[in-house]
């Protein structure tokens, strides 16, 4: 018998949901001196699959310009699902926006570097991520939007 008051974390599966990778303006592009302008943006959502079980996906999307050109585009989606059972809606929304991002991330930031250095160029390994700080900031503009 188990206490109502336990939290439960698992893990039932990560997977690449999405992804895609374009050389818009390859090869020419190789020919230029390769000093990349990049940008990355994170989208994150869940979805509910069934009572205490999560979908969190993770989705990046990372642009490289070099002399004001495309060099390449990276969209993927990192996917997990999760149990989360015990936790109360104030922690709940903790794990599902801070902790399985957390999880999620380091697929992610290796699906990027592999499929970036597969395209020809050079390496590229992402910054690391503080979620909890973009969590923070997006409760900030729930609650302001709310008011």
């Amino acid at each position: 018998m188990t206490d109502q008051n336990e939290q439960e974390f698992g893990i039932h599966s990560i997977y690449l949901k999405d992804v895609s990778f374009e050389a818009p303006n390859s090869p020419e592009i190789f020919k230029t001196q390769f000093q990349p302008e990049i940008e990355m943006n994170l989208n994150l959502e869940t979805h509910v699959l069934e009572d205490n079980v999560y979908e969190v996906v993770l989705s990046v999307t990372v642009t490289a310009k070099a002399n004001d050109k495309s060099a390449f585009l990276v969209e993927l989606q990192q996917a997990g699902v999760f149990t989360l059972r015990g936790f109360n809606d104030e922690n709940l929304g903790p794990m599902l926006g801070i902790y399985c991002p957390n999880v999620l991330f380091p697929y992610a930031r290796e699906s990027v570097a592999s499929l970036v250095s597969k395209g020809g160029f050079p390496q590229l390994l992402l910054e690391p991520v503080n979620f909890e700080s973009l969590y923070s900031q997006h409760v900030q503009e729930q609650q302001g939007s709310v008011q």
